[in-house]
């Protein structure tokens, strides 16, 4: 799937196998997954702990994706747009 426009410019959506990590934090939107007591750690039930986890797991998600990608070129060259191309009305 190719994101450049025919005149060569870059549409705004990119894919990137890296951004399939971002799917794991929202896997602590499925409460049933985690809604037990035991086993506990230091006292607190699983409840707490494996969502404090889950926050350690999402900030690790969010910044292997940044450094993955963040070097990934993003288009074929500078958009050599006027002023004059951006305008929505023709002055003519």
């Amino acid at each position: 799937m190719s994101t450049a426009k025919p005149g060569g410019r870059v549409r705004g959506f990119q894919f990137s196998a890296w951004n399939l990590l971002l799917l794991i934090p929202l896997l602590i939107l499925v409460t049933p997954l985690f809604n037990f007591d035991g086993p506990r750690l230091f006292g607190l039930p699983f409840f707490y702990w494996f969502q404090l986890a889950f926050v350690v797991a999402g900030v690790l998600c969010t910044g292997i994706v940044y450094l993955a990608t963040k070097n990934k070129p993003r288009g074929g060259g500078r958009d050599e747009l006027s002023v004059d191309d951006l305008d929505e009305g023709d002055a003519r």
